[in-house]
């Protein structure tokens, strides 16, 4: 997860959710926060801001709405990304991602690799691409 460093005026005349909003939206276009990038949950974020669980409940739902996020139930709030977010009869490019990606986690799975190890293994390789 990319570093998220939001601040919150309490002096400002401006909502504090449409502060984290303005914020993430802005880090997002930024490119600070890639597609795919997990966000932290709301309770995590309200408790790190000192704002009300609400609060930052419904910034995501706005950023959600803006189609700047994407929540999958509990298994969290997300970066919105083409390829993650389409269904899995999508076809051409994103099943072509779909899957390379399952033959990678097969055979990283096959060698006894967990799957932090198995993506920074990707990282590395990005990054060195």
């Amino acid at each position: 997860m990319s570093t998220l460093q939001l601040t919150i005026d309490a002096e400002s005349g401006t909502a504090p959710f449409e502060q984290v909003r303005t914020q993430i939206a802005a880090a997002v276009a930024e490119g600070q926060l890639s597609p795919g990038t997990k966000l932290p949950t709301v309770r995590q974020l309200a408790s790190d801001l000192g704002l009300a669980a609400n609060t930052v409940a419904r910034a995501y739902r706005e950023l959600e709405a803006d189609a700047v996020v994407a929540t999958h139930g509990r298994g969290g709030t997300f970066v919105r990304s083409d390829v993650l977010d389409q269904p899995a009869t999508l076809s051409g490019t994103a099943d072509l991602a779909r899957a390379a990606a399952a033959d990678y986690v097969h055979t990283v799975r096959r060698l006894g690799l967990n799957s932090q190890e198995a993506a920074q293994l990707v990282q590395n390789t990005w990054n060195e691409s």
